[in-house]
């Protein structure tokens, strides 16, 4: 059963209770278990502020040393989802860039890990050991940081591929609407992108990527990556070689940048910084 993050949140500071006998007034207290994570929440909520995002990550990894193993996947999934979304911040493709995304793999397959049978498994038949994993913030935060690794290490990623691409497939079965539908999000960019002899498919790609929209019209990072990598064409390397649909381009960056934050405050403000950016790529690309 898929259980809400504030549900997950209660069940920790609960367990933590039951299995340390410590009463609910301590478990509010700043340096307790609950405490630090409340305090990461807090954070969280404002984390497009780059000092908020880093408070987040430090109150996490505080509180994952005293947290029951049986407790950690909320904080894990946290962690994978911040190390990923600290980049965001950086001008890209920087040494400190490849190691958050790491980091964040890491936090995302230690919470993959939690699952037994997908820690048996995992080695010898990684498409079993995903099949057992019911957590879609595991699932999509992993899978994104191991993804944006590819970028620093083509041939690897020319390996480890099938495995994101699995850690995706598995999310949309799981919880297809997760996060504004990522999961649709993250695998059509990569169908589209990806060589046919390596499991790409750009029909299926844009489809995926039109569906993401039509589940989740107001997460705008949807439209945005709708209009990066179907808008644009990519040649093998993955580098932007032409415009495949000026008019999806402009449609989908027009409507980010006139659209409201909403409900989603951290990838909303990210989506309207990314469109400007396709805006420049369009023009730069139309000219060449």
């Amino acid at each position: 059963m898929h259980i809400p993050w504030i549900d997950r949140l209660l069940l920790v500071a609960i367990v933590i209770t039951c299995l340390a006998g410590v009463t609910p007034a301590v478990l509010a207290t700043s340096s307790s278990p609950g405490g630090l994570i409340a305090r990461a929440d807090t954070a969280f909520a404002q984390r497009f502020i780059p000092d908020e995002m880093r408070a987040a990550i430090a109150y996490y990894e505080q509180s994952l040393p005293v947290i029951p193993t049986q407790s950690q996947a909320y904080v894990l999934d946290r962690l994978a989802q911040c190390y990923y979304e600290l980049t965001t911040f950086s001008p890209g493709d920087t040494a400190t860039d490849k190691e958050l995304f790491a980091k964040g793999e890491g936090y995302g397959l230690r919470s993959l890990r939690l699952n037994p049978a997908f820690a048996r498994l995992e080695k010898d038949n990684f498409a079993s050991a995903v099949s057992h994993i019911t957590d879609p913030a595991a699932l999509l935060w992993t899978a994104n940081n191991w993804g944006a690794l590819f970028h620093y290490d083509p041939l690897q990623g020319l390996v480890d591929a099938a495995k994101v691409k699995a850690l995706y497939e598995r999310g949309i079965k799981i919880d297809e609407t997760y996060w504004g539908a990522s999961f649709d999000n993250a695998l059509g960019a990569m169908l589209v992108t990806l060589p046919v002899f390596l499991g790409g498919d750009p029909d299926k790609g844009e489809a995926l990527l039109k569906r993401a929209v039509s589940l989740a019209p107001d997460y705008l990072e949807n439209r945005v990556v709708y209009a990066q990598y179907w808008g644009f064409t990519y040649d093998m390397l993955g580098k932007v070689n032409g415009i495949r649909d000026a008019d999806l381009i402009n449609h989908q960056v027009n409507y980010v940048l006139a659209a409201p934050i909403g409900k989603w405050p951290f990838w909303n403000r990210e989506a309207k910084k990314e469109a400007k950016i396709l805006l420049q790529l369009e023009t730069a690309t139309a000219h060449q």
